[in-house]
């Protein structure tokens, strides 16, 4: 079972059942908790490949291709690619459904080719749904070579506006009605968010809160809204801790110092400003210092 004295879950009303297997998505307009459906989107999907996994896992792949902007004001398409795992031994089996919602914001849903013991023991109770928010892995990804293509530092801003959380939630509603059964807890599902997933999660409680039985967040809690600006305060208090941890670094590993210093040097003699990498993204010193904990 998942370890419930680590999660914060909330628990929400039943909702009236819905109509299996919609291939259309409600589009939210106007306030956020807005209930009533202003229109519709249509969307494509498709089951791919099925296969298991080391470790008593059944996964299978699915993708959709739903709006860029689901106002309609913006013309486009989106892949989102989701992979339903569960435990082999109960594949056939009716389970409700999970939907995990990955960090960053920009990281990919896990790869479950090594099973994580959240997963093995998730899948276990749940049909667990793994989705790549748009903008990441599998789905429409966001590179560097792609956001040139959408024009200048405007156009760029704009098209990366569809990419926020409250698209990724009108993407999970597109998947949710289409995957669970309206005859599971009436078509709802639970949601399980990590870091940025978890503001997702709020998210989603303020959009599409009749759609789910649970909310259970790990580590990403948004800053009170009610603040006059939560994220200026929420990140001076964040570069506070970056100096501290910057300095036992260097206390530990003198010798980076200086090698440090050489690649930013590096890095900023470049006459594009960095080294663009296998992926097209531009290694900058600016970038370099985002690297963080996974760069060491």
């Amino acid at each position: 079972q998942l370890r419930r004295d680590r999660i914060h879950a909330l628990r929400l009303p039943r909702a009236m059942d819905e109509p299996a297997k919609r291939r259309r998505v409600d589009a939210v307009s106007g306030s956020p908790v807005q209930a009533l459906i202003d229109s519709e989107v249509l969307v494509s999907h498709s089951a791919g490949q099925s296969f298991r996994v080391p470790g008593g896992l059944h996964c299978t792949d699915h993708n959709f291709k739903t709006a860029l902007d689901y106002s309609g004001e913006v013309h486009g398409e989106v892949d989102v690619f989701v992979r339903e795992v569960v435990a082999s031994n109960k594949k056939g089996q009716d389970m409700p459904c999970l939907l995990f919602l990955a960090g960053g914001p920009g990281f990919s849903a896990p790869r479950p080719y090594e099973s994580a013991s959240w997963l093995k023991a998730a899948a276990s109770t749940f049909r667990v749904i793994l989705m790549d928010q748009r903008g990441t892995g599998n789905s429409s990804p966001i590179t560097v070579r792609n956001l040139a293509k959408q024009g200048g530092p405007e156009e760029q801003a704009k098209y990366l506006t569809f990419f926020r959380a409250d698209n990724i939630i009108k993407d999970a509603e597109v998947v949710r009605k289409t995957l669970v059964p309206s005859d599971s807890y009436a078509g709802r599902w639970s949601i399980l968010g990590q870091s940025f997933g978890g503001f997702c999660c709020v998210s989603y409680l303020s959009l599409a809160p009749s759609s789910l039985i649970e909310v259970l967040i790990t580590g990403g809690i948004p800053p009170g809204i009610t603040l006059p600006c939560a994220a200026d305060e929420v990140y001076s208090r964040l570069y506070r801790r970056l100096q501290v941890q910057n300095t036992r670094y260097y206390e530990r590993f003198p010798s980076d110092v200086a090698l440090v210093q050489r690649i930013v040097a590096y890095l900023a003699a470049q006459p594009s400003g960095g080294v663009e990498l296998r992926d097209g993204t531009l290694l900058t010193p600016r970038a370099l210092q985002q690297l963080g904990l996974s760069g060491l």
